[in-house]
């Protein structure tokens, strides 16, 4: 092939590339112009804004608690690590965790599909922010990112009531177990307290709705402090709140919520304390039956009552205490003002300002080294 032939080959061969790369430019041109026309075309306040993540929403109800962040809160509990876990509240679980200024706190995480998360959440704050009392557990601050809500606790020591009077284990050897008598009597009192200052000792009174072993927790000293709010309702008015929901737990719940009344009432709360009371002194749980003297299955309430019939107040006392130290006639009484909280007839309960009387005049004056 002549050098002419090859000159000529190959300016058609240039000539061809060249040509297919202008085409491509003018390909790519005119599919970014269309899409700019596209856009064009588009409302201005209908683009999809760029996804931003959610801000973290934080507060802290005590000055000595420095400012914690949610990011913090997520490393002191290992990513809410199971292993971490102290308890199980109202529509969440409890972890403990110590954060970087050294303090060690109890973090409620609430479950993202709880019914009505949102709304006992912000029960929590409503009723936990401002309150200080000695058998009250203080709400330090919470956390909020999203559908991720956090509550920040002191933390309690030694665990829930119900931990002592049912848990075998020697996870709390460090003080005596079981139970002494004295040392039941003061939680019971303890619980009363925080009870009647929650009725009767706030400009708007608090109702707790779910009174029970779990949601008391006793510290180094044995003394009661009434934790988990989530099920709390504040009401305008001395007698109840309107509500739709039954709440509580079974075993614990007033026979007026069985019937279908289900507004939230102070008297409700005495009626779980009650319960409450009665569980503490034998050492049974209220939900569970058991055979009764007659080998017929009974529940605490109902076995009670028919043992008060027949004057066996010491025998219902919790094995696990020596009757021979116990005063028959400081049981009886025990016994009395429990089942005259749990009266199935709401009218006929004592108010729980009536209830810390009764236990102080029968107990000795608060403090007493009677019950140390």
């Amino acid at each position: 092939m002549d050098q002419t032939l090859q000159a000529i080959l190959a300016a058609i061969a240039s000539f061809f590339v060249v040509t297919l790369i202008l085409g491509a430019i003018l390909i790519i041109c005119n599919s970014e112009s269309k899409q700019h026309r596209r856009r064009s075309s588009i409302p201005h306040n209908l683009v999809a804004p760029k996804p931003n993540p959610s801000p973290s929403i934080c507060d802290s109800f005590d000055p000595s608690l420095p400012h914690v962040s949610m990011q913090e809160l997520v490393a002191a509990t290992q990513g809410f690590s199971k292993d971490l876990i102290i308890g199980d509240g109202s529509f969440g679980l409890v972890y403990k965790a110590h954060l970087r200024s050294g303090a060690v706190v109890a973090v409620k995480k609430l479950s993202p599909d709880a019914f009505q998360g949102l709304r006992e959440f912000q029960a929590e704050m409503e009723t936990l922010g401002k309150i200080r009392h000695p058998n009250i557990v203080r709400i330090l601050g919470y956390c909020a990112t999203g559908q991720d809500r956090v509550l920040i606790y002191e933390f309690i020591e030694k665990g829930s009531l119900d931990q002592w009077l049912y848990d075998t284990s020697d996870e709390y050897d460090d003080v005596v177990a079981p139970l002494s008598w004295n040392s039941r009597l003061r939680i019971v009192r303890g619980v009363a307290h925080g009870l009647a200052y929650m009725h009767h000792k706030l400009a708007i009174p608090i109702i707790h709705r779910d009174i029970k072993a779990s949601n008391v927790l006793v510290d180094s000293e044995l003394e009661a402090h009434i934790a988990d709010f989530g099920l709390a309702r504040r009401v305008e008015g001395p007698h109840s709140h309107v509500s739709t929901q039954v709440a509580g737990t079974m075993g614990y719940m007033p026979p007026e919520y069985m019937e279908g009344l289900t507004a939230a009432t102070t008297a409700g709360d005495v009626y779980s304390f009650g319960v409450l009371m009665v569980e503490v002194v034998t050492g049974r749980r209220p939900s569970f039956p058991f055979p009764g003297e007659d080998g017929r299955e009974v529940r605490l309430m109902e076995w009670v009552k028919g043992m008060v019939g027949k004057g066996k107040h010491v025998e219902m006392v919790d094995a696990c205490i020596a009757k021979e130290d116990l005063e028959k006639g400081v049981v009886e009484e025990i016994f009395k003002i429990g089942l005259n909280c749990a009266h199935q007839n709401s009218k006929n309960r004592p108010t729980m300002n009536q209830v810390v009387d009764q236990l102080n005049h029968i107990l000795g004056v608060v403090g007493s080294s009677k019950l140390l």
